[in-house]
Protein backbone atom coordinates (compact mmCIF):
# COMPACT_ATOMS: atom_id res chain seq x y z
CA UNK A 1 0.00 0.00 0.00
CA UNK A 2 2.88 2.39 0.74
CA UNK A 3 4.11 2.21 -2.85
CA UNK A 4 0.69 3.30 -4.10
CA UNK A 5 0.60 6.22 -1.64
CA UNK A 6 4.11 7.22 -2.74
CA UNK A 7 2.97 7.09 -6.38
CA UNK A 8 -0.02 9.37 -5.75
CA UNK A 9 2.10 11.80 -3.71
CA UNK A 10 4.59 11.98 -6.57
CA UNK A 11 1.81 12.68 -9.06
CA UNK A 12 0.23 15.33 -6.82
CA UNK A 13 2.74 17.83 -8.20
CA UNK A 14 1.75 19.22 -11.61
CA UNK A 15 5.27 19.18 -13.03
CA UNK A 16 5.89 15.57 -11.99
CA UNK A 17 2.51 14.53 -13.37
CA UNK A 18 3.31 16.18 -16.70
CA UNK A 19 6.74 14.52 -16.76
CA UNK A 20 5.30 11.08 -16.06
CA UNK A 21 2.65 11.50 -18.76
CA UNK A 22 5.33 12.50 -21.29
CA UNK A 23 7.55 9.60 -20.27
CA UNK A 24 4.73 7.13 -20.93
CA UNK A 25 5.20 7.94 -24.62
CA UNK A 26 8.99 7.80 -24.94
CA UNK A 27 12.30 8.54 -23.22
CA UNK A 28 13.47 12.15 -23.10
CA UNK A 29 16.55 14.08 -22.04
CA UNK A 30 16.27 17.13 -19.80
CA UNK A 31 16.83 19.54 -22.70
CA UNK A 32 13.85 18.06 -24.59
CA UNK A 33 11.63 18.13 -21.51
CA UNK A 34 12.62 21.73 -20.84
CA UNK A 35 11.48 22.71 -24.31
CA UNK A 36 8.25 20.69 -24.21
CA UNK A 37 7.17 21.81 -20.76
CA UNK A 38 8.48 25.38 -21.17
CA UNK A 39 10.06 25.20 -17.71
CA UNK A 40 13.59 25.85 -16.48
CA UNK A 41 16.24 23.13 -16.58
CA UNK A 42 16.82 23.23 -12.79
CA UNK A 43 13.10 22.76 -12.13
CA UNK A 44 12.84 19.81 -14.54
CA UNK A 45 16.01 18.24 -13.12
CA UNK A 46 14.76 18.59 -9.54
CA UNK A 47 11.51 16.79 -10.32
CA UNK A 48 13.22 14.08 -12.38
CA UNK A 49 15.62 13.51 -9.51
CA UNK A 50 12.67 13.05 -7.13
CA UNK A 51 11.00 10.59 -9.52
CA UNK A 52 14.30 8.71 -9.88
CA UNK A 53 14.80 8.57 -6.11
CA UNK A 54 11.30 7.13 -5.75
CA UNK A 55 12.08 4.49 -8.39
CA UNK A 56 9.59 5.71 -10.99
CA UNK A 57 12.20 6.66 -13.60
CA UNK A 58 15.69 5.48 -14.47
CA UNK A 59 18.40 7.05 -16.58
CA UNK A 60 20.46 5.89 -19.51
CA UNK A 61 23.37 7.74 -21.07
CA UNK A 62 23.71 8.21 -24.82
CA UNK A 63 26.80 10.24 -25.74
CA UNK A 64 26.58 13.50 -23.75
CA UNK A 65 22.83 13.14 -23.07
CA UNK A 66 21.10 11.43 -20.16
CA UNK A 67 17.68 10.07 -21.07
CA UNK A 68 14.93 9.43 -18.56
CA UNK A 69 12.77 6.33 -18.86
CA UNK A 70 9.59 5.53 -16.94
CA UNK A 71 9.88 2.40 -14.78
CA UNK A 72 6.38 1.74 -13.49
CA UNK A 73 5.98 -2.01 -12.98
CA UNK A 74 2.77 -2.06 -10.98
CA UNK A 75 -0.55 -2.87 -12.64
CA UNK A 76 -2.57 -0.48 -10.49
CA UNK A 77 -0.21 2.40 -11.25
CA UNK A 78 -0.15 1.51 -14.94
CA UNK A 79 -3.97 1.52 -14.95
CA UNK A 80 -4.03 4.99 -13.37
CA UNK A 81 -1.62 6.29 -16.01
CA UNK A 82 -3.63 4.67 -18.79
CA UNK A 83 -6.77 6.35 -17.46
CA UNK A 84 -5.02 9.71 -17.58
CA UNK A 85 -3.84 9.04 -21.13
CA UNK A 86 -7.31 7.93 -22.21
CA UNK A 87 -8.78 11.23 -20.97
CA UNK A 88 -5.83 13.50 -21.69
CA UNK A 89 -7.95 15.65 -24.02
CA UNK A 90 -9.85 16.83 -20.90
CA UNK A 91 -6.71 18.54 -19.54
CA UNK A 92 -5.53 21.48 -21.60
CA UNK A 93 -2.02 21.57 -20.16
CA UNK A 94 -1.45 17.93 -21.20
CA UNK A 95 -2.87 18.65 -24.67
CA UNK A 96 -0.51 21.63 -25.00
CA UNK A 97 2.44 19.47 -23.94
CA UNK A 98 1.53 16.99 -26.69
CA UNK A 99 1.36 19.78 -29.25
CA UNK A 100 4.82 20.98 -28.21
CA UNK A 101 6.17 17.43 -28.68
CA UNK A 102 5.01 17.56 -32.28
CA UNK A 103 6.53 21.02 -32.78
CA UNK A 104 9.86 19.93 -31.28
CA UNK A 105 9.93 16.89 -33.57
CA UNK A 106 9.25 19.06 -36.62
CA UNK A 107 11.95 21.53 -35.61
CA UNK A 108 14.47 18.69 -35.22
CA UNK A 109 13.62 17.50 -38.74
CA UNK A 110 13.81 21.05 -40.10
CA UNK A 111 10.16 21.02 -41.21
CA UNK A 112 9.03 23.94 -39.03
CA UNK A 113 10.28 27.48 -39.52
Amino acid sequence: MNDLLTFFKALSDETRLRLVVLLTKQDYCVCELTEILALSQPKISKHLSKLRDLGFVKTKREAQFIYYQLTINNQAMEAVLQGILDHMHDYEVLVEDSKRIAQCTLMEKGDLR
